[in-house]
């Protein structure tokens, strides 16, 4: 099969949910680079964040991926942001195959609402500001999830539909 496969996309698209799922099926190994980014520096991302601000963040996420592109038979479920910073995209592209899940901004909306803040960047958006700023979000992001591989076109994208396109 392939090195490794690392899910992009923005927040709540599914990428942690579908990548366990997509672990189990292929027996690879599955790693969610938030987690990583936690156990390897002992804070919380939202910790991280408040501490140190997003540039810092930042930077350990791209150290963290460098290390994981490393391993082999590996699910990655990245970050909304992970694509966008550094040559984070490059070196995914690199390093296993990519698959953007293309989530629409209703649907995000709905997943994301209630869950502000366990997230730092949505902590305290509600109603039109956090359609808002999804919206502004994803229109930013998205030029850097176009060059995954792979687009799932999706508001309930499942692994079958990732395996296609994977044994292609």
């Amino acid at each position: 099969m392939h090195n490794n496969i690392y899910l992009i996309g923005f927040m709540a698209s599914g990428k942690t949910t579908l990548g366990r799922q997509l672990a189990e099926r292929l027996d690879y190994q599955f790693i969610d680079l938030d987690e990583e980014i936690e156990k390897k520096h002992e804070l919380s991302v939202s910790r991280i964040f408040e501490k140190y601000g997003e540039s810092r963040f930042r930077s350990l996420e791209s150290e963290t991926l460098k290390e994981v592109s490393l391993r082999t038979g590996c699910v990655v479920a990245t970050g909304g942001g992970t694509p966008c910073y550094f040559s984070n995209m490059e070196q995914m592209n690199r390093s296993g195959v990519t698959v953007y899940l293309q989530v629409s901004v209703a649907e995000i909306f709905r997943r994301l609402s209630g869950t502000q803040r366990h997230r730092p960047l949505i902590h305290g958006l509600q109603g039109e500001e956090l359609k808002k700023f999804i919206s502004g979000q994803i229109t930013k992001r998205e030029p850097f999830y176009l060059q995954a591989q792979f687009t799932v076109h999706s508001d309930c994208a499942n692994t079958g539909q990732i395996l296609v396109f994977l044994q292609h």
